[in-house]
């Protein structure tokens, strides 16, 4: 089809942002996720199938299993040069799998339409294995390997340089609420003023991820820059419910956008000659140093949103003493336990003699 794949972005009156694409059962899939995923999810979605039909380069009824793992191929790039970090080449096993699911959603929709030639999904389940017995599922390998790695995080020093290197009231709020009570970007630029309980010093998270709410405890300094931005800078004639909204420039008032808030973090890492902290990583820290002050995993696991127990597992490689602690204790016991065996077989020989 002419012109696709073209990714076209439209704003709504309401603010919210849709995507096209260019082909009639891609642009319907699109709209479908915009009805039950998030802003952020939509847009990855929509550039995920923009990257795979254009290297794809074929109509989506049209794809076969060869071209998905062509389409691996290219995004794994040149494999004579590797990255130091990872020893991987092209774009991250993390983003190559993210796309893989994009495509594999869009099969998924077009076969449970009934009314497309698409009656298989294109793209492969997984490689067999010569496993025998057990589930199906433990019979197949992924495509793509995704390695469980651990996140970075600041350590006091640097997150106290980057908030010294933020110009605003407003900046410092939106860090502290990741730096502070662990929310998401996302999370932080969808707050409204309904959602901020200022009495019990809690923060209502509506717009979390996957559509969950959750209610959490924040620190006084984030009210207390909080109020100081909200009194002194947001616009008076702002019309909107939403608590972060432009200071200048055409969008004046409007709600402030993820991009916007990247900038800004970009402009104040400089600043501070830091060589990493993106929003993530100040959530990351967060929850990490909730663990090492003796929070319970359970209680990280509310406060970060997390469905499963296992996401919330990261933390405890993150601080700095548990896992020597932990093993400090099983040494002292493996010790004692060797220490009261070789009594008992000196207190055996003397007896025997």
């Amino acid at each position: 089809m002419t012109g696709f794949p073209c990714l076209e972005r439209v704003v709504w009156r309401s603010g919210e942002a849709r995507y096209r694409l260019g082909h009639p059962l891609v642009d319907r899939y699109l709209e479908f996720v915009a009805g039950r995923a998030r802003p952020n999810t939509l847009r990855a979605v929509a550039f995920d199938l923009k990257a795979f039909f254009t290297v794809v380069a074929k109509d989506p009824v049209a794809v076969a299993p060869a071209d998905v793992f062509e389409f691996l191929a290219h995004q794994r790039g040149d494999r004579t040069v590797v990255r130091l970090a990872d020893r991987e080449s092209g774009l991250s096993a993390r983003t190559i799998a993210r796309r893989l699911s994009s495509v594999s959603g869009l099969y998924a929709y077009l076969i449970a339409r009934g009314d497309t030639p698409v009656q298989v999904s294109p793209v492969p389940r997984g490689l067999a294995t010569r496993r025998q017995g057990g589930a199906a599922r433990s019979r197949l390998v992924p495509l793509v390997r995704v390695p469980r790695t651990l996140p970075k995080i600041l350590s006091p020093q640097e997150a106290d340089r980057l908030l010294g290197a933020l110009r605003t009231h407003r900046d410092q709020a939106m860090v502290l609420a990741m730096l502070l009570a662990g929310l998401r970007r996302c999370e932080v630029l969808g707050l409204r003023f309904e959602d901020v309980q200022v009495a019990d010093r809690r923060l209502v998270v509506v717009a979390g991820k996957g559509g969950h709410h959750r209610v959490v405890p924040v620190a006084n300094r984030f009210f207390d820059a909080l109020g100081c931005y909200l009194h002194q800078e947001r616009p008076a004639a702002a019309a909107t419910d939403r608590v972060f909204v432009a200071l200048k420039g055409p969008r004046r008032g409007l709600p402030l956008s993820a991009e916007g808030l990247d900038e800004i973090l970009d402009g104040a890492r400089r600043r501070a000659g830091l060589a990493h902290a993106t929003c993530h990583e100040l959530r990351h820290t967060c929850l990490t140093r909730l663990r090492e002050a003796g929070m319970a995993l359970e209680a990280v696991q509310a406060q970060a949103g997390h469905r499963s127990i296992e996401s919330t597992g990261i933390y405890l490689h993150l601080t700095n003493d548990w896992l020597a602690g932990q093993y400090r204790r099983a040494a002292a016991l493996i010790d004692a336990d060797q220490a009261a065996v070789a009594a008992m077989v000196a207190a055996q020989e003397v007896r025997g003699r």
